[in-house]
Parts: C-alpha cells; sequence; structure tokens
C-alpha cells in the first residue's frame, strides 16, 4: 500500500484546523480508504480523536522532539498500512522554535521534508478580500513549502464566500470549499486544550457530523488530488523510549490519559504488556507488574476523589517497596504530598515524593525540553538526554528534598534547572518524555 498524504495548516490555533482534519479523515474512511491521522509536535489529546475518526491509531510527528531516523520510522508505519495520511499541524503552520534547520518542531518541517502540500484553513470571520493577502503570505513565505488548496472557514454568507473566494483564486490558489459559521462544530476546551476524546459525550454522533459538513462544503475529490505520495527515507525506532518494563503497570482513565500514541505502541511492539488501572475506581497496580507509570492528565479535577482512594493510595505504597514507579506531570503531582484544587482546597495526595503542588495559583509552564539524567530510572540511565515537552498550569508549593531526577534545558539549550524527584524506586517530573537524544 502506498499512502498519499497532505497537511491541514492554518495561521494559528483556534481557526478550526482540527475540525476539518477530524471531517476530512472520517469523510475519506467513509469512501472505503484506510486513513491515517498524525499530529505535528507534541500535542497529546488530538491523536485520541485522530483515532475516533479513523479507526486506527494516531502519531505524533515531532520534528524537534524526534531524531530523523524516529521521525522517518513513525512516518513510515504510519503510510505503510494506509491509503492516505492526513496530518494536522500543531498551532501555527510555521510555528516552531528557532535552532537547527528541519528541526523546529513547526509543521512546516514536515512539509519540506516529505514534500507534503498544504490544506490551508483561513478563518475568515472579521474579513473577506484581506484572506487573500494572508494566503498570499503563506504561499510566498517558504518556498519549500506548497499551499496546495484553501479551505474558508467561518463563512458568513454566500457573499462573504464570494468576496474571499475570488480574491484568493486571483493569486493563483485554489479554494476547495467554503464552511458556514456553526458553533455545534466547535470541539469542547479545557485549560489544557481540547477536552479528550473519551470524555466527549456521544463522539461519534458529533464525527459523523462533522464529515458530513465536509463533505456538504468542500471539494472532495479536488482535496484528495492535492495529496502526494508520502515516502520517507530510512528510519528506525532506535531512538523510541525503550519499554521501562516488561509488564507495565499504567494508569489509565480520566485523571490520567496523556500518553504519546507512539510510546505506548513501541513499548508493545517491543513485546511489553501494558497493565491499565482506574485510580479513580480505587484500583491499585497489578502486583505481576515489575514497573508502574502513571501518565499526565487532569488530577487537578479529581482531587477528592483520588485522596479517598484508599486501595490506591495503600497498593501504590506496597508497589513502590520493590518496583519502580514514574509519573509524569500529573501523575507527578500524585506522587507528592499534596495537591491544591482551583477552590484552594487541599487534597492529600500518594506521599511517595515530597513536593506539594498548587492548581489555585496558576502559571503556565510550556516549551520544548530536554533533560539530562541524574539516576537511573524507567526514563533511562543516568547520563542520556532525553526529549520531551512540558505543559502545565500548576505550580509547586514545595519541592520537598528529594534527589532531582533531570537537569532540564529548554528548546534552545538554554539551562531551567533541575527536575523532579526520586526517593527509593520513586521518580516523577512535570516534564514528558517523547525520544531519546
Amino acid at each position: 500500500m502506498t499512502a498519499k498524504g497532505f497537511i491541514v495548516g492554518a495561521a494559528r490555533s483556534g481557526s478550526g484546523k482540527t475540525s476539518v482534519a477530524i471531517g476530512l479523515m472520517r469523510a475519506f474512511a467513509r469512501r472505503g480508504l484506510e486513513v491515517r491521522g498524525a499530529k505535528s509536535g507534541p500535542d497529546y489529546i488530538d491523536p485520541g480523536f485522530h483515532a475516533a475518526a479513523t479507526g486506527h491509531l494516531g502519531v505524533n510527528l515531532d520534528s524537534w522532539a524526534m531524531p530523523p531516523r524516529l521521525l522517518n520510522g513513525l512516518a513510515g508505519n504510519a503510510a505503510a498500512d494506509a491509503d492516505l495520511v492526513v496530518v494536522e499541524s500543531a498551532m501555527g503552520l510555521f510555528d516552531g522554535i528557532p535552532g537547527e534547520a528541519g528541526r523546529s518542531g513547526a509543521a512546516a518541517d514536515l512539509a519540506r521534508l516529505y514534500g507534503l502540500p498544504v490544506l490551508l484553513v483561513l478563518d475568515v470571520s472579521g474579513q473577506s478580500q484581506t484572506a487573500a493577502a494572508i494566503a498570499k503570505g503563506f504561499a510566498t513565505f517558504d518556498p519549500g513549502v506548497r499551499i496546495a488548496g484553501v479551505v474558508l472557514n467561518r463563512v458568513g454568507s454566500e457573499r462573504h464566500r464570494k468576496l474571499a473566494s475570488e480574491a484568493i483564486e486571483a493569486i493563483g490558489l485554489p479554494v476547495v470549499g467554503s464552511i458556514l459559521r456553526d458553533p455545534n462544530m466547535t470541539l469542547p476546551e479545557r485549560h489544557l486544550g481540547l477536552v479528550q476524546a473519551e470524555e466527549h459525550a456521544a463522539l461519534e454522533e458529533f464525527i459523523e457530523n462533522l464529515a458530513g459538513v465536509m463533505e456538504r462544503s468542500l471539494d472532495l475529490e479536488a482535496i484528495l488530488s492535492l495529496a502526494t505520495p508520502l515516502a520517507p527515507g530510512d528510519g528506525d525506532l532506535s531512538a523510541a523510549l525503550p519499554p521501562p518494563g516488561q509488564r507495565i503497570a499504567i494508569a489509565r482513565d480520566a485523571a490520567f490519559s496523556f500518553v504519546y500514541p507512539h510510546l505506548a505502541d513501541h513499548w508493545q511492539r517491543s513485546g511489553a504488556e501494558l497493565v491499565p488501572f482506574s485510580p479513580l475506581a480505587d484500583e491499585a497496580p497489578r502486583l505481576d507488574c515489575d514497573v508502574c507509570w502513571l501518565p499526565g492528565g487532569y488530577p487537578e479535577l479529581h482531587g477528592g476523589r483520588l485522596s479517598a482512594a484508599r486501595k490506591f493510595h495503600a497498593g501504590m505504597h506496597r508497589f513502590a517497596e520493590t518496583r519502580p514507579v514514574h509519573g509524569e506531570c500529573g501523575g507527578h503531582m500524585v506522587l507528592g504530598e499534596t495537591i491544591e484544587d482551583a477552590e484552594g482546597v487541599t487534597h492529600p495526595m500518594l506521599g511517595l515524593l515530597g513536593h506539594r503542588t498548587s492548581f489555585a495559583k496558576r502559571k503556565m509552564n510550556l516549551g520544548y525540553r530536554r533533560a539530562r539524567l541524574r539516576v537511573d530510572g524507567p526514563l533511562g540511565v543516568a547520563g542520556e538526554t532525553v526529549r520531551g515537552h512540558e505543559f502545565h498550569y500548576a505550580v509547586t508549593l514545595d519541592t520537598g528534598r528529594d534527589e532531582p531526577v533531570a537537569d532540564i534545558f529548554d528548546g534552545q539549550n538554554q539551562p531551567i534547572g533541575p527536575s523532579g524527584g526520586r526517593r527509593g524506586l520513586v521518580s516523577g517530573t512535570f516534564f514528558h518524555a517523547i525520544a531519546r537524544g
């Protein structure tokens, strides 16, 4: 199977590209195509919507966090069993960080690297012919990035559509359709982005409705004709984070769900078994597992239930006596002494590490991270470097006295300082690991 692909890009977040991408994925799947979704950058929520729309595992393709061979390996795996790969851009198409050529983290890197055309979604609310100036800027900004077609989103009327589309087509860019303003197309959000796919009420109906909108509003044949072969160069998965154990107990529920699809998939392909448990259901990790992983998520929204989950608390303490436990971001918060929720209520947590965190005193922490490990643990051995991402609003009220897990640098290699904590076999950090290197 030789897959073709294209990128759904936009000028900024909030332009509607996620709704367009999900709707197109399902619309093409309705036509009998095997469709795979991909997300540029480190977003861990949108791939869940891609999987729901296509029936296939989503994947992140992150040009900054993933070494080129790993990027090629993951893109090649996605293309190997698909007719069409739809890549959704994170933020704006060219939004990344300065640094090494081709490794900015922007979706534009993927367009250049794989020669993928871009379907540009323009939110034209509040403008008409000016949309052509924006489209022309996109078309000429980078000769290595080809804008192949334009979708007008949030169109107010037929006259509005005509003014914008004629101006864009006059500069030589095809407009492949327009979507009327419709609040029912908006995906619900919370402080870290979209509400997770599994929490979305009537998700299947919502995706089917999006597909219907795309079929009525866009020229699907024209869009499909824009796609080009996705043929990555030589790649492998050697830089992927290895399984931290043979049988991995992994927390999985509404409070713990931020797992990059490529990580879980690689661990399973490498022979590891993932054994899910739900702290919100007062479940503990099975004692026949040899490592426990607490992913990120939204524990701050469930402080009372997590604090009252006595079987979970007792089971985690029993597990940590003899086997490694690692927490990322929200998981790291739960490993600490307390979490203060948005209302200022303090909830006792596991106390396996000594820090205390607060969601009442919010501060956004966002950006790529390079972590040089200080200690051996589930992320790797001391001295190794792991690339990843940090995105949270929690603040640390008390760092505790545990040994730091890593020295953290930002995406441009500027030092941030020591991060996380390790006590005995327990470790945690706000940093989400993506790949080695």
